[in-house]
């Protein structure tokens, strides 16, 4: 896992949890920048945590989707606690969302969630996600769409993520993020077929689309 806060105190405090965590946690970098997801040992962790706000006024959303175009996990952990922008990070690929007032356990389990591709609702972003109606059909991101319509096409995730540029892992990572959401709206697809469905009900995917 990489941290990236620029807030010396939660940076010890998360490293500190995740230490004691049954079993640890490894923490491989942390830092003020997102650069540090980028370079070095942070290039390679399973799990970014990620502030929103990083010595600016301004939200770090064009980092959040930098991060998850690139299949990266993200959990955001911020200060920030209003709806829309739990809700925009969700969109933006974000695999939860926790404030900083909810503390070391949901932290910890959403890290756990989110390095085994599975979705994890803190107190937060269950309550955005019980009064938005919205939620119930998932934003995906470009890059989702293109892997998710690929993946219906084509006879193996091989052959997706050739025609993608990318790896297979980052393709089961695409795949993954759509299931989860899908997971957090109260809608699980766990098969390729169920996904299917899913996708044509909620008019993501047509059929002149496969």
């Amino acid at each position: 896992m990489v941290i990236v806060d620029d807030h010396p105190a939660i940076v010890a405090g998360i490293r500190a949890w995740c230490a004691q965590a049954d079993p640890p946690i490894d923490v491989v970098a942390a830092g003020a920048q997102v650069a540090v997801a980028w370079a070095g040992p942070g290039l390679d962790a399973d799990v970014v945590i990620l502030d929103l706000m990083l010595d600016s006024a301004v939200p770090a959303l064009a980092e959040l989707r930098r991060l998850t175009d690139a299949g990266r996990r993200v959990v955001v952990y911020s200060m920030r606690d209003d709806d829309q922008t739990v809700l925009t990070c969700l969109d933006l690929g974000a695999v939860s969302y926790l404030t900083k007032a909810e503390g070391d356990r949901h932290l910890v389990a959403a890290v756990r969630a989110a390095a085994g591709d599975q979705p994890y609702t803190p107190p937060k972003l269950a309550g955005v996600l019980g009064t938005d109606s919205s939620q119930s059909r998932p934003q995906l991101t470009p890059r989702e769409r293109d892997a998710l319509l690929l993946w219906f096409r084509c006879e193996s995730k091989d052959l997706v993520a050739e025609k993608m540029g990318v790896s297979v892992s980052t393709v089961n990572t695409y795949l993954d993020r759509v299931r989860i959401r899908y997971a957090n709206a109260g809608r699980a697809a766990a098969t390729k077929a169920a996904l299917l469905a899913r996708a044509m009900q909620d008019g993501l995917i047509g059929l002149d689309d496969l």
